[in-house]
């Protein structure tokens, strides 16, 4: 790598983190003061993440193109499932994401400054190390699809650093799904991990897709079929990979 390029990056990665923090302190009240009021008024704090998602976006240079959104029901609550390669891949979630939802998210995101009031506002807050903290945020996130809000879970249960275009999925999503009888949307984050690495704080401007599938209807499972409800979502995450070209160079 050239010395001017090497400059640019690291200039380049300086002014991410300004956009990122500035205006996530900036909008603030915006996308934590609604959701704390009443889940009703709860899509303010959405709109506010989309506000703040799409400043990120034009001023650092990083184009997401949402893919598939007619498959979304706004009228519908969904179990949205979706690969993560990369801390990219919230920016373009918020963005694609039609309706309210809360994501299950690590209780290592606390720690980031402001961001970690957001995760805890936000978001169904899990320590995976726990499990007395993986059955209460199970429950938890029962609860909300009980109001009618859709979640958001990443059944890898972690970054993908690994050169699969997939992880093993964990059962914790699909057996809510089957529980509560909430169809499955599965979605996919295509070259956000290209861009910006998982583990590390290297970050170039870029394209980035977003690209939802069908919605897969849970009615006919139970818990003794679940990990067949599991092995389908994932050849179709796996599928919209492919047809995307997240296997290509």
């Amino acid at each position: 790598m050239s010395f001017l390029k090497t400059v640019f990056l690291k200039l380049y990665m300086i002014w991410v983190l300004l956009v990122f923090s500035v205006f996530m302190i900036i909008l603030l009240p915006l996308i934590v003061l609604p959701i704390l009021i009443h889940v009703r008024i709860g899509m303010g704090t959405f709109y506010g993440l989309k506000i703040w998602s799409i400043i990120f976006s034009v001023l650092n240079f990083i184009h997401y193109t949402i893919i598939g959104k007619d498959y979304v029901d706004k009228r519908k609550s969904y179990i949205y499932t979706c690969n993560h390669t990369s801390f990219l891949d919230a920016p373009g979630i918020a963005l694609a994401i039609p309706n309210q939802f809360r994501p299950l998210a690590k209780k290592e995101l606390l720690k980031i400054p402001v961001f970690g009031l957001i995760i805890r506002v936000v978001t169904v807050v899990v320590d995976r190390s726990s499990t007395e903290s993986r059955k209460a945020s199970l429950k938890t996130l029962k609860d909300i699809l009980a109001k009618q809000v859709s979640i958001l879970i990443f059944p890898e249960g972690t970054q993908n650093r690994t050169e699969e275009l997939l992880q093993p999925f964990y059962s914790g999503a699909f057996r809510t799904a089957i529980e509560t009888k909430t169809p499955i949307m599965p979605m996919v984050v295509i070259n956000a991990g290209k861009l910006m690495p998982p583990g590390t704080m290297s970050i170039k401007p870029g394209k980035i897709k977003v690209v939802f599938g069908e919605a897969i209807d849970t009615s006919s499972y139970t818990m003794e079929t679940v990990n067949g409800l599991k092995d389908k979502t994932f050849k179709v995450m796996e599928k919209l990979l492919v047809d995307n070209g997240a296997n290509s160079s």
